[in-house]
């Protein structure tokens, strides 16, 4: 019987068994309309980075939008260190994506007893990190 190399014990071969990551998810982040692609345009800086790099990135970062990622990647190479065991230094961000979240509504008074909606919309934050190969 041919075999596709080591077996884990539960009897998947390890060329088929998935990578373990480490998610942080921070949802129904507040966020200001138009800032949403600044959002998306902070995690396309690291996606792909290591953990290190990324953090050094976010930190110099003039923009209010990484303080909520930077608080999300910390979190996810805690859960990393905690769950999985992987080293820090090990880490690079797997995917990092923020998703449109529900709009809190508000209404402004106006004139002659009438109201004006207010939209105030948030966002979910996803960052999973994964450990490299090499570094593990």
């Amino acid at each position: 019987m041919a075999t596709l190399g080591s077996v884990s014990p539960v009897g998947v071969p390890a060329a088929c068994r998935l990578p373990r990551l480490a998610t942080a998810f921070r949802p129904f982040t507040p966020t200001a309309a138009r800032a949403m692609p600044l959002v998306r345009r902070v995690l396309d800086q690291i996606r792909g980075r290591s953990y290190e790099e990324a953090i050094m990135i976010l930190e110099y970062m003039p923009y209010r939008a990484c303080e909520p990622i930077l608080a999300t990647l910390l979190s996810a190479a805690a859960n990393a260190k905690h769950n999985l065991g992987a080293k820090k230094a090990a880490l690079f961000v797997h995917e990092a994506f923020a998703d449109g979240g529900p709009s809190m509504k508000r209404a402004m008074p106006r004139a002659q007893g009438r109201a004006d909606r207010i939209l105030k919309p948030t966002f979910h934050l996803t960052i999973r990190l994964q450990t490299r190969a090499g570094r593990a």
